[in-house]
C-alpha cells in the first residue's frame, strides 16, 4: 500500500459521529473541570478540620499563614524521610549467578507433572 493511494473521504463523516465526538469531548472536559474543583477544595477541607482541632484546643488559628506549609518544607521532609527509609534497607551486591544445570531432565520439562488429578484418578 502506498501512502499516496491514502484519500480522506469526507462523506463518511455523518452526524451521529460528530455528536459521539462532541459528547465525548465534553465528557472528558467535564471531568477534568470537576477533579480540579475537587483537587483545589481538598486543602480548604484539611485547614478546616485543623482549625476546629485548634479552636477545641484553646488554640486559635487567626490566619492561613500558620496552617499552610511552604513547598520547599514539604520537599525537605519528604527528602529526609526517603534517606532514612533507605538506610533501613540492607546493601546487597546487585549480582545474579547463573549456573546450569548438567541433567537435562527437569521436572519443570515433564508434562505429566501438569495433569490434574482427576485424569489420574480416571485411569
Amino acid at each position: 500500500m502506498n501512502l499516496l493511494e491514502i484519500t480522506f473521504d469526507l462523506s463518511a463523516i455523518t452526524s451521529f459521529s460528530i455528536f459521539i465526538s462532541v459528547v465525548g469531548y465534553v465528557t472528558v472536559f467535564l471531568a477534568l473541570v470537576i477533579l480540579f474543583y475537587v483537587f483545589d477544595s481538598i486543602p480548604k477541607l484539611i485547614n478546616i478540620q485543623v482549625r476546629q482541632k485548634l479552636r477545641k484546643q484553646g488554640k486559635i488559628a487567626d490566619t492561613d499563614k500558620e496552617l499552610q506549609m511552604v513547598g520547599e518544607v514539604n520537599a525537605a521532609i519528604s527528602t529526609a524521610l526517603y534517606l532514612y527509609f533507605e538506610e533501613q534497607h540492607d546493601e546487597e551486591s546487585r549480582k545474579m549467578t547463573v549456573r546450569k544445570i548438567q541433567r537435562s531432565y527437569s521436572p519443570w520439562s515433564s508434562k505429566i507433572y501438569n495433569m490434574n488429578d482427576y485424569y489420574k484418578k480416571i485411569r
